[in-house]
């Protein structure tokens, strides 16, 4: 294949971010719904192959020691550097294959070729060769928060190479974080030459919710209000929760320091997690003296000195 680097165009020293950064570049000049001219499509499987092997740390590694052998299915890298194969090479030399191979010994005709090629990339002259596939391709996706407490279905659409935009639809398990991966097998790209697609890999952003957020591995926590009367005196309210709606009893006396545990009402995971809620007393907006008069009186009542064990 074409010089993974030279499709990106980056340099053999560019770090994961450069390669990154001109992959996206490219990606979206050439991506089938930005690009209709002839070649666009190929382009683009061009580029996500290149960056299918740039952007893995390991297959770039290999690539950079053995070059395009290393693509091959089933290679043993072991086993090449076991031969002395070398950097761009599979045999560490300009020379051809089957002269000369390091070690001293030399090999001829084809057949012997064959036996070592088969023991370097797992396949020989009496077994059938794997397709190569096509590779991987990369999308983001934000779902609602929800999605991610309770779990769920979502569906993308996406374009493909030669010009069809595809539905696919996939499952959200419960639990997933923001920069959680799923991966849909055999629908990433398809390869140059024919063969099974690659892999689909969705990469999770979790959306904000205006009063649930996650506090731990599946526990949540929200902000309930709550007058002032029923943190004086106590009361029963209805609440919503992830799996509906569920009374409460707020204790006398409660302020806003004090946490309720909601137990099995937090990520539905399999062993579901728990829900915490904050009670939060809310001042009365009115500016009605009646108000006042009722706040002064709250004053007068024996409530000692707020402030008296703050030290500095």
């Amino acid at each position: 294949m074409t010089n993974p680097y030279a499709v990106l165009g980056v340099d053999e020293s560019a770090d994961q971010d450069t390669i990154k950064k001109a992959f996206k570049k490219l990606a979206r000049k050439y991506h089938p719904d930005r690009n209709s001219s002839s070649g666009a499509g190929e382009r683009f499987i061009e580029i996500n192959t290149a960056y299918d092997i740039l952007g893995d740390p390991e297959k770039r590694k290999l690539y950079d020691e053995f070059g395009d052998v290393s693509l091959r299915p089933g290679f043993n890298a072991e086993q090449a550097r076991a031969w002395g194969a070398g950097p761009r090479s599979p045999f560490g030399h300009q020379g051809s294959p089957l002269g000369d191979f390091p070690g001293g010994f030399k090999f001829h005709g084809a057949g012997g070729m064959e036996d070592i090629l088969g023991s370097m990339f797992g396949s020989g002259p009496q077994q059938q060769r794997r397709e190569t596939r096509g590779p991987n391709r990369q999308v983001e996706v934000t779902i609602d928060f929800m999605k991610s407490v309770l779990g769920s279905e979502d569906s993308i659409r996406l374009s493909q190479p030669d010009g069809r935009v595809e539905t696919i639809k996939f499952r959200i398990p419960a639990g997933v974080k923001s920069g959680g991966v799923l991966t849909l097998k055999g629908h990433g790209m398809p390869p140059a030459g024919g063969g099974p697609c690659g892999d689909l890999k969705i990469r999770l952003n979790i959306g904000k919710h205006p009063h649930l957020r996650r506090i731990e591995a599946k526990d949540l926590e929200m902000d309930v209000p709550i007058t002032i009367l029923e943190a004086m005196k106590g009361a029963t309210i209805t609440i919503p929760t992830p799996t509906g709606l569920v009374k409460v009893n707020i204790p006398a006396g409660v302020s806003s320091h004090v946490r309720l545990r909601l137990k099995g009402r937090g990520i539905q995971v399999p062993v579901p997690g728990d829900l915490y809620v904050d009670c939060r007393p809310v001042l009365p907006k009115s500016t009605d003296a009646g108000v006042f008069q009722a706040a002064q009186r709250l004053e007068e009542a024996d409530i000692g000195n707020l402030r008296g064990k703050i030290r500095i």
